[in-house]
């Protein structure tokens, strides 16, 4: 048991390329199965965790692995969002250009940030544990994530006929509304706040 949360978010690194190569095809196929892998990866962030708690086997290479998987998996999805759901429809440009870049060029620099805090701390042998906010603000990113590939998936059928077809336009119009720019932006400034309270010392009972 002690090897198995570090094998779950090992298994994360590997299957995180795979996901976002198959969402990157824009296919139907490529899409559902990029999106099947991606929930998939989003539970083994969720379930290594709480395994290692549970059983107590948590491990400092635990604790390097888990935030680059991480890394890896969110910051790679957010990178590829914009090539792929039309963010910017509803806006004109340059503003709807530019500012999905800039949301998440903030939600780069925000890991950017935590990540050299954290060699800073490891380098002093105090290992920086997760701040409680920083896990409700990765369960908010993956959810605008799995959000955004389900409905770009959904979408492949939107020329079909009857219930689905109505269905499956109707995430398209979702998709190219302004919804998910704002869903975006919410996401960009929880991720921000939550590097703000690293560095200004904030739950200081959650570091070591």
């Amino acid at each position: 048991m002690k090897h198995v949360p570090n094998a779950l978010t090992i298994g994360r690194i590997l299957v995180a390329p795979l996901s976002l190569y198959l969402l990157w095809t824009g296919t139907f196929w490529g899409q559902f199965s990029g999106t099947t892998l991606f929930i998939l990866a989003a539970i083994t962030d969720w379930l290594d965790g709480n395994l290692a708690r549970k059983y107590g086997v948590g491990s400092r290479l635990g604790q390097f692995l888990d935030p680059l998987a991480d890394k890896i998996l969110v910051l790679g999805a957010f990178l590829l969002v914009p090539f792929l759901a039309p963010l910017d429809a509803s806006l004109t440009r340059p503003l709807g250009a530019w500012l999905p870049w800039l949301a998440i060029g903030a939600i780069a620099a925000r890991d950017v940030g935590v990540t050299w805090l954290r060699s800073v701390y490891e380098r002093r042998n105090r290992p920086l544990r997760t701040l409680s906010a920083a896990k409700w603000k990765t369960a908010w990113q993956l959810t605008f994530l799995i959000s955004v590939f389900v409905f770009l998936t959904a979408s492949h059928g939107r020329d079909l006929d009857g219930f689905f077809g109505g269905l499956f336009r109707f995430t398209y119009a979702t998709l190219t509304s302004i919804g998910p720019l704002i869903f975006l932006l919410v996401t960009s400034a929880i991720t921000v706040y939550t590097g703000v309270l690293y560095f200004t010392g904030r739950e200081e009972s959650d570091l070591v």
